[in-house]
């Protein structure tokens, strides 16, 4: 599936990451700043993963970022 996005991003000359941003958005629908209505497919997503109490966000995140940018 990840295949098939990047190859659909390519061919319409936009990146991986504009196109799971679009299509966020379309799961919410925004008003005067706030979300006022939230996608039962959004809800879905919400406590899907477990993380481990002593999970560090910031750290993982520049991990990947330094490992992709190699």
């Amino acid at each position: 599936m990840i295949r098939i996005a990047k190859s659909h991003a390519k061919q319409t000359g936009r990146s991986l990451s504009e196109l799971i941003e679009t299509y966020l958005e379309t799961l919410t629908e925004e008003h005067d700043g706030g979300i006022t209505h939230i996608s039962p497919k959004l809800k879905k997503l919400a406590g899907a993963i477990k993380l481990p109490a002593n999970f560090d966000e910031k750290k993982e995140l520049d991990a990947y970022f330094e490992n992709k940018h190699l």
